[in-house]
């Protein structure tokens, strides 16, 4: 390992300084030494090693032509010949988390060169490469890239010296599902009595095995008969008009469609296509019904089993899209809904 280390970086066409979302489809390409964000890596990195090349790729494309992309990104990284890639931060930028995430996984694997990414807590790139990847958990905006990428670099310059690396709560990173066998003064049972103790006492106390934390959601009670209810149809599953008009994201979705069904007795396959990636659609595609379910729907209608289908459904995208998205989303179309004067949804998922 030469002393001062070689340093490839991978930003987005965002902090790659080439544009904004107009110049999302940007394909990968490589830009010697350290550009835009990379710099705050560079001034991170000071005499420990030296940023070789930049390789950028726009949003849009690196998450639409994933495998083109992700192959692409890492010929350009093995070219610079790297000892260490570090990956953004991404902060809370989905697409680019993901494919922070995809590239540093893909260049451990196939280049056996360490990578280091970071991104905030609710990235859908922190569950998809957690633990794979070591992810440095940051903030959710770029208004502190510098002490962030210090944190990073700091890691990453760790991983490629092989330094033992610490606990992820010394290091910073999110916890990759590792289990190590530590020796403690205290047996198991004894650490689980005192935290019990501290627990009933109202004092403080870490448990060893972090469990999430998601708010609680109580179901409201429907205030009508089946009989007299409007029923919507809402899905996550993806299932959208011909051509994608709302060009709603394969994954880590910010936007959903709603889509006319009156007059519709039933959905015609040939209208309608599905662009999730988190699940085989062919059947789907094959039978729009097995997922949004409006022939029987209406069957339930003409009988009087329901009062009236609503007639729109709403469609979104739900594989690693953020709970901050989704409870966006979620609260939109609940609004519109209730505009509607929709008593009920069936919200069908993958």
């Amino acid at each position: 390992m030469p002393e001062r280390l070689r340093v490839v970086c991978y930003v987005n066409q965002f902090f790659g300084q080439i544009g904004g979302e107009e110049k999302a489809g940007v394909e990968p390409l490589s830009r010697d030494g350290a550009v835009g964000a990379a710099r705050a890596v560079q001034q991170a990195l000071g005499d420990a090693g030296t940023v070789v090349a930049t390789v950028i790729c726009g949003d849009n494309y690196a998450a639409e032509q994933s495998d083109r992309a992700l192959a692409a990104m890492v010929a350009l990284v093995a070219a610079a010949k790297p000892d260490l890639v570090v990956a953004g931060p991404a902060f809370l930028a989905g697409r680019y988390g993901v494919a922070c995430g995809a590239l540093c996984a893909a260049v451990q694997a196939q280049l056996t060169v360490p990578a280091v990414t970071g991104m905030h807590a609710e990235n859908p790139g922190v569950d998809l490469y957690r633990r794979s990847v070591y992810i440095v958990q940051t903030g959710a905006e770029a208004t502190r890239m510098l002490p962030e990428a210090q944190r990073l670099v700091a890691l990453g310059l760790k991983l490629a010296r092989g330094e033992k690396i610490g606990a992820p709560a010394a290091e910073g990173y999110f916890a990759r599902g590792v289990t190590r066998n530590v020796v403690t003064e205290t047996t198991a049972a004894e650490r689980a009595t005192a935290m019990l103790l501290d627990k009933l006492a109202g004092r403080p106390f870490a448990s060893e095995v972090p469990r999430p934390s998601f708010a609680s959601v109580p179901a409201p009670r429907l205030v009508k008969t089946l009989e007299g209810a409007t029923i919507a149809l809402v899905t996550d599953g993806g299932l959208v008009p011909k051509g994608n008009p709302d060009g709603i994201e394969a994954l880590n979705a910010t936007r959903y469609g709603a889509y006319s069904i009156e007059g519709k007795d039933a959905l015609d396959a040939a209208q309608y296509e599905n662009p999730h990636r988190g699940y085989d659609t062919t059947w789907v595609k094959q039978d729009p019904h097995r997922l949004v379910p409006v022939d029987v729907a209406r069957e339930l209608e003409q009988r009087g089993a329901i009062g009236k289908l609503h007639e729109t459904v709403y469609s979104t995208v739900g594989v690693a899209t953020t709970l901050a998205q989704s409870a966006r989303m979620g609260a939109e179309i609940a609004e519109k809904l209730r505009a509607a004067g929709v008593d009920a949804v069936i919200l069908t998922s993958t």
